[in-house]
């Protein structure tokens, strides 16, 4: 049979999760061998219980695969597995990416990703500065990510939109479930340009439940997450805590001191969790996102070999991990005391080999 209907047929485990759902596809080979393995293999894989392994000889999960794979060809919307080719490639390197997302446009063409995200209860400046942020981004060849959410999410879709920029909304609920309604319009506009995703099948409704663990979609899908007004509480400040966790770069804001919907910026700004967005050029800079003319000439590369021998090992660990490293793991991959290591550092920092990203953590410039 189609291994398709596996694949999707494991979502209906109940329990299974994400993770569980990767190891036995690991372990067995395929969605179609985890359902056709022996129980003795099935034990020996870590996190599979004896619940899980009855549930795996159940018809139940391939009937209920069957009817959402109908429905969603018959919606037009498409189902990708993490193991597929037009599986979105930053998100399926985050640890916990869904196993199955379902889609609609086009989701995994670009190479630079920024996503946009904040408060619901947008300002006339949080709208200002969201719309500028794209105008300015144009240049860059981005494509924007949100969650069409009220406030700052659908300024941004609408912005991008506008100045012609792919733009992706990633929703709570299944894709045929608009929310809120009120958005379907642009939803719809932002399929000639870009597209929608979901971990949730046709006929979802977006539950409140749904809304952080969609968050770790926008998170995981962006090279970059720029936060414009959050409060303390709330989805932004969720999204940026993941986006930190994969390693992304994370963007805050500045805002009036005393607008609640500027306290979450300022926090994250102030205990060093983002670094501070004062234009396109600290996209260009953190994220070496800067435009170059057709016959301009690249800058010749650094000769490291002419630098001390702790230099050159923290250099050739750096480059090993593009997305950077946090200052002790950087001690511990170097064999480099703590002391020592925060003065090799400020010296390559001013010599302009590396730079410095929220949560004390160093890349390669």
């Amino acid at each position: 049979m189609n291994e398709k209907l596996y694949q999707v047929a494991l979502e209906f485990i109940p329990g299974i999760g994400d993770v569980n759902a990767k190891n036995l596809i690991a372990y067995c080979g395929s969605a179609s061998a985890v359902f056709t393995a022996k129980i003795n293999h099935l034990k020996k894989i870590p996190g599979i219980g004896p619940k899980t392994i009855d549930l795996l000889s159940s018809a139940q999960p391939l009937h209920e695969a069957e009817r959402v794979i109908k429905e969603a060809s018959k919606k037009g919307i498409d189902i990708h597995h993490f193991t597929d080719s037009s599986y979105p490639e930053k998100l399926k390197q985050t640890i916990d990416s869904p196993n199955i997302i379902y889609s609609k446009g086009t989701i995994n063409s670009w190479s630079k990703v920024l996503a946009i995200v904040g408060t619901r209860n947008a300002t006339d400046y949080g709208r200002t500065i969201t719309e500028r942020i794209i105008e300015d981004a144009r240049e860059l060849g981005l494509v924007v990510v949100s969650g069409l959410a009220y406030g700052i999410d659908i300024t941004a879709h609408r912005a991008a939109l506008k100045a012609n920029i792919p733009t992706i909304g990633v929703l709570a609920g299944g894709l045929d479930r608009i929310y809120p309604s009120s958005h379907k319009k642009p939803a719809e506009e932002m399929l000639e340009n870009g597209g929608l995703i979901s971990e949730n099948p046709p006929g979802v409704q977006a539950e409140a439940h749904f809304f952080p663990a969609r968050n770790r979609i926008i998170a995981g899908m962006s090279d970059a997450v720029v936060v414009i007004e959050a409060a303390r509480k709330g989805g932004a400040l969720i999204t940026a805590n993941i986006a930190d966790s994969y390693n992304r770069t994370v963007f805050a804001v500045p805002g009036d001191l005393e607008n609640k919907f500027s306290e979450g910026c300022n926090y994250l700004i102030r205990n060093q969790k983002a670094l501070i967005y004062t234009g396109v050029d600290d996209l260009k800079y953190h994220l070496n996102w800067d435009t170059e003319k057709p016959n301009a000439q690249r800058p010749a590369k650094h000769d490291f070999s002419k630098l001390p021998e702790g230099d050159q090992k923290l250099l050739s660990t750096l480059s090993d991990h593009p997305a950077g490293l946090a200052v002790d793991e950087i001690a511990w991959r170097t064999q480099t005391p703590i002391n020592q290591l925060a003065g090799n550092l400020l010296n390559l920092e001013f010599q302009g080999l590396i730079k410095s990203l929220p949560g004390k953590k160093y890349k390669l410039s």
